[in-house]
């Protein structure tokens, strides 16, 4: 798989200056989540609406750690899982299916980005679900949504109630599956799995000593949105964004191919 990836021609002539950038930034969240210890082998998803009217989308070549993605590795389908360009990789029919159903119904949304991390499994298969316990749940409750697990998402008919369940939330938690955020740039759906992730762990943490826990009051949850326009200066996931491809650019450049 290796010698595969680094055979794979260069997609940078052969798309659009604006698609060719998505790449590169849609690579680049996929060796960050390898970074961060987020990935599940080759199993989870991270997508990107391709700009245009025709809903294209790119996503991982199935197979392919998430630490050797490259810009031109990602493989471009339309909503009905049809490959754009010429791939030698498949893609997860699951992960097809859970994507192709946020792009269809969120024109809002550019990226969607779906982890099967320990600490997210763990939260999403708790009765009460995310709990107001540190200043990050409060980000990702805001604009929290769940979907109850109907088992491996190859069942088309889920697409609709996963729609239904995620409605205009930004978070959701995926029942005894795992977490998945919805984000206008890629930048900020990173910031947005960063911070749910982050939740998830404080919560596992919290419940692990015999002390009680102590839940943030109400009144303080329904200000936060507000709070977090003036904590991100206004930039969202763009504010830590060109930092963390600095990151990748020390560690490895090759995203970018």
């Amino acid at each position: 798989m290796a010698d595969l990836a680094s055979n794979i021609p260069s997609m940078k002539d052969k798309v659009s200056p604006a698609e060719w950038q998505l790449r590169v930034d849609l690579a680049a969240a996929y060796r960050l989540i390898a970074v961060y210890g987020w990935d599940d082998l080759v199993f989870t998803h991270i997508s990107a609406r391709v700009p245009g009217s025709e809903h294209h989308f790119l996503i991982n070549p199935y197979g392919m750690m998430f630490e050797e993605i490259t810009a031109s590795s990602l493989v471009k389908v339309d909503l009905q899982g049809n490959k754009i360009d010429d791939s030698p990789f498949p893609i997860n029919p699951a992960g097809f299916n859970i994507h192709s159903a946020v792009h269809e119904a969120r024109e809002d949304v550019q990226c969607v980005l779906h982890t099967h991390s320990a600490a997210g499994v763990a939260v999403s298969a708790q009765q009460q679900g995310l709990l107001p316990l540190s200043q990050q749940s409060l980000f990702a409750l805001s604009s929290l949504s769940y979907h109850d697990y109907e088992g491996v998402a190859l069942n088309i008919d889920e697409k609709q109630r996963l729609q239904t369940d995620l409605g205009d939330a930004s978070f959701m938690i995926l029942r005894n599956h795992g977490l998945l955020v919805a984000g206008p740039t890629i930048a900020d759906a990173f910031l947005f799995i960063f911070t749910l992730q982050r939740a998830c762990e404080i919560q596992v943490m919290a419940q692990s000593g015999n002390a009680s826990t102590i839940s943030i009051p109400q009144p303080i949850l329904a200000g936060i949105k507000a709070q977090a326009s003036q904590v991100t200066k206004g930039m969202g996931g763009n504010l830590a964004w060109p930092g963390l491809l600095r990151k990748l650019d020390r560690i490895d450049p090759s995203f970018k191919e």
